[in-house]
């Protein structure tokens, strides 16, 4: 809730005020006023967002610590963040998903492109798990935590909060159970036929990735009496949808013991354990040790980590993802087929359709792009904010 006393940021002069009135969320800091009143208010504080003139354009919170000094919370400056206003934001939320979906299994809550501000929600049937990536969330995680139920019904709300977006708003890592009880194993979560293992406490983010589902269901299209090869496969994800899809056999490549061993669990709920093999290591070297041995497969997918998580990183990132095309283009058997993805913001597609194709070039073979992905619809792209359309794949066949 916030004072009645409002604290007010305001816009410094020159500043285009059209895009925030036309839908983009944010205020930089140097596009603030950041006097000695503004350093001082409490990060996760809300605030009246003015412009040069002392107009009120929205109702914003305000983190003097991040370079996203200000988000916008409400169009609305007389808004009050409370109950309500929670859960009807959290309603609409729901009602989409519900449309959309068979079963509670889905992201609940997009951040900006859901209305609110650097939170994400997963939704695992009667559990939900909360990233609070802003700190107006992380300070109201405990209401929105009880919002999430009251909305939805869940008996179980995890916060998860760890990732490079806390470090940058000035948040330390936590963990912990806000309403019911952990889980004592991995939850089963069924997607595209296939079922999947998510570690809701001890897994990466909130223990699974729900974006990749439509491109997922894709390679499943491209798989049946297929050999399949997924590398930084996490917990299966494309490995265990090819197996859905009628795979003959599916090799899951990741760094990650427990995350390898969550993808074996997920093959054996399938009913599928005899089709599923593993390997452990650095996905790089793993690809050029299986050219060695002259593997080949008829559907190679590769769904790195983000290689270019911001503007700085992106010609190493790019680097990065040629050489992933360089490396898995000779392991596609001739006629195959090859997904690409990256989940980099700072990457547009364009760029990585470019490095893309550059790799498979540099790997000795001829490429025509049959389908270009996106994730799904439960995770919905703010159109003024490029960074919540971050994943693109790119499916391949392979002629030469």
């Amino acid at each position: 809730m916030r004072d009645d006393a409002q604290p007010v940021i305001r816009l410094r002069p020159k500043t285009d005020v059209r895009a925030i009135r036309h839908g983009f969320p944010w205020i930089y800091a140097d596009q603030a006023v950041t006097d000695r009143r503004t350093r001082a208010i409490a990060p996760g504080s809300f605030a009246v967002l003015e412009d040069a003139e002392r107009q009120p354009l929205a109702l914003v919170t305000v983190n003097p610590e991040s370079k996203i000094i200000a988000r916008v919370m409400d169009r609305d400056p007389a808004a009050r963040i409370d109950a309500d206003w929670l859960e009807g934001r959290l309603s609409r939320a729901l009602a989409m998903r519900v449309r959309l979906y068979d079963q509670p299994f889905y992201r609940l809550i997009h951040a900006e492109a859901d209305g609110l501000p650097g939170v994400i929600i997963d939704r695992f049937g009667d559990l939900a798990v909360i990233q609070p990536n802003a700190a107006w969330a992380d300070r109201m995680a405990a209401e929105i935590a009880e919002a999430v139920v009251r909305v939805t019904g869940v008996g179980t709300v995890i916060l998860n909060g760890s990732g490079r977006a806390r470090g940058l708003e000035g948040l330390g890592e936590r963990a912990e159970v806000l309403i019911g009880s952990a889980p004592a194993t991995p939850i089963e979560v069924p997607m595209n036929g296939a079922i999947y293992m998510a570690d809701v406490m001890g897994g990466q983010k909130t223990g699974l990735f729900y974006d990749q589902r439509p491109n997922h269901a894709f390679a499943s299209r491209l798989a049946e009496g297929a050999r399949v090869l997924d590398v930084f496969s996490h917990v299966g994800g494309f490995g265990l949808a090819a197996l859905a899809g009628g795979a003959v056999q599916a090799t899951c490549v990741d760094g990650s013991a427990p995350a390898l061993e969550l993808a074996a669990q997920g093959a054996a709920a399938m009913g599928a354990a005899d089709r599923l093999t593993t390997r452990k290591g650095d996905a790089f070297a793993q690809m050029e040790a299986l050219a060695a041995e002259g593997a080949r497969f008829d559907l190679v997918v590769c769904d790195p980590p983000a290689f270019a998580p911001s503007k700085q990183a992106l010609e190493a990132g790019l680097r990065a993802y040629e050489r992933v095309a360089r490396l898995a283009a000779p392991l596609v058997a001739p006629g195959g087929y090859l997904g690409l993805c990256s989940c980099s913001h700072a990457a547009d597609l364009t760029a990585f359709r470019t490095a893309s194709a550059r790799g498979i070039g540099r790997g000795g073979r001829q490429a025509a792009l049959i389908h270009t992905g996106q994730a799904g619809p439960d995770h919905p792209v703010l159109p003024q904010l490029a960074e919540t359309g971050y994943l693109k794949a790119l499916f391949f066949r392979l002629d030469g």
